[in-house]
């Protein structure tokens, strides 16, 4: 069997998916949501909510700590989909599930997205199922940060954030007003119900080649 170059296999994954539906066979918008460690995590609940609300088939992807915040079994059941939680979980199958879960996805979503999380993104760290499952979509990517005003502002998170909109990242910039530490400022996740509109926007719109405008950048 002849091997493909990784960009032959870029170009053709891109030109497979520039004529499919959105939502691959469904025909329904195929959305994997990144739930990650802060406060704003129990907002996820009217997240999923409003993507399956609008039609959307929606996958939850939770980090150890979004699970200190919310329950895996809050998300399934909103969801209609098995949770996953960790990198070694099975219970979807004994698929390459970063790989598996990746195909015929509409948009990777997070959040929130923490400065933690920001960071590991931006720099390709894969110690996680979400980091990991990141650097396998080709899919837009949308991102919620939710943090402290001071970790907002700080240099590191705004170069990162930077980086990753270089590299087509779609970034749902948090509102200003009091925050969880009892702090006021920018670094509120946005609201779930403008978090649900962007990404069904994205989804509709489905632009693809990621890693094309990666390896550009």
């Amino acid at each position: 069997m002849r091997r493909l170059r990784p960009s032959t296999l870029r170009r053709r994954r891109g030109e497979a998916s520039a004529v499919a539906p959105a939502g691959g066979e469904t025909g329904r918008p195929r959305i994997a949501l990144g739930v990650t460690g802060g406060i704003a995590a129990y907002k996820a609940a009217e997240i999923v909510r409003g993507l399956v609300k609008a039609g959307a088939e929606v996958h939850v992807i939770m980090t150890p700590g979004g699970q200190q915040f919310i329950t895996p079994l809050t998300l399934q059941t909103l969801s209609g989909q098995p949770v996953i939680t960790g990198q070694w979980d099975l219970s979807r199958g004994a698929d390459v599930q970063h790989v598996a879960l990746a195909r015929d996805l509409d948009v990777f979503l997070v959040a929130p997205a923490t400065a933690d999380v920001l960071a590991r993104l931006a720099h390709g760290i894969a110690d996680d199922f979400l980091s990991t499952f990141y650097l396998a979509v080709t899919a837009p990517v949308a991102l919620a940060p939710a943090m402290n005003v001071w970790m907002w502002e700080h240099p590191a998170t705004q170069a990162n954030l930077a980086l990753l909109r270089s590299r087509g990242a779609h970034v749902i910039d948090p509102g200003e007003g009091d925050l969880a530490c009892g702090d006021e400022g920018i670094g509120r996740m946005a609201e779930p119900a403008i978090i649900v509109e962007a990404a069904l926007s994205i989804a509709k719109k489905k632009p693809r080649g990621r890693l094309r405008v990666a390896a550009s950048s």
